[in-house]
């Protein structure tokens, strides 16, 4: 596997020829920032961790799971230390009912308890039922999640003012991650973090 551990672009993790440290961002990122404030990816999702990935993404299998939090943690280490809430990317409420499981909560609760930050499973809430992102285009995919996501009103307590970590399993284009940041963003959190287990590199990739 292509270990990130949170190197790279500071605001989208995308892996740079060479690392400045808080100065390395990438040249889209430069354009056009992203809406959260930083980001790091703990793997490369590539021919290598594919099968892990999705054997977690779509089979429901948790043995890696504390592996998976551990690498997490090591790659958002810096953002951890400050970091109030770890809050993941939610599921509409009929595909976790098919699926019977989030693995974005699976992370998040095990990053949880590896690193002793809370987190809330139920912070956000993903009110359209939305398709799957799998083989959409960028620009297919934001407007797929657009409006998808809102901050639950009995949690907006726990989100204003503090330093919130959202979680995912994929970075791939960033529209779903951009779109829970804007939710969250309404509830005035003091600063918006992400973390992903693995981040899309090639674009070969980006139909997952």
């Amino acid at each position: 596997m292509t270990f990130l551990n949170g190197a790279g672009c500071r605001q989208c993790a995308l892996p740079l020829e060479r690392d400045l440290g808080d100065a390395s961002i990438c040249g889209a990122c430069a354009a056009h920032p992203p809406l959260w404030d930083a980001a790091r990816a703990a793997i490369e999702y590539d021919d290598a961790s594919r099968k892990p990935i999705l054997d977690l993404k779509r089979a429901g299998r948790r043995e890696g799971l504390t592996t998976f939090a551990t690498w997490m943690a090591l790659a958002g280490r810096d953002l951890l230390q400050d970091t109030d809430l770890i809050v993941p990317v939610p599921l509409h409420y009929r595909r976790l009912a098919s699926r019977g499981f989030n693995q974005s909560a699976w992370l998040a609760a095990s990053l949880s308890r590896r690193s002793g930050v809370p987190y809330c499973v139920d912070a956000l809430v993903r009110h359209k039922p939305t398709p799957s992102q799998g083989g959409l285009s960028a620009r297919e995919r934001r407007l797929n999640v657009r409006g998808a996501f809102s901050v639950r009103p009995a949690r907006r307590d726990r989100v204003e003012g503090r330093h919130i970590l959202l979680v995912d399993d994929v970075y791939t284009t960033g529209s779903t991650l951009n779109a829970c940041t804007r939710a969250l963003k309404k509830a005035d959190p003091s600063h918006i973090s992400v973390l992903v287990l693995s981040r899309v590199v090639r674009p070969s990739d980006v139909t997952i």
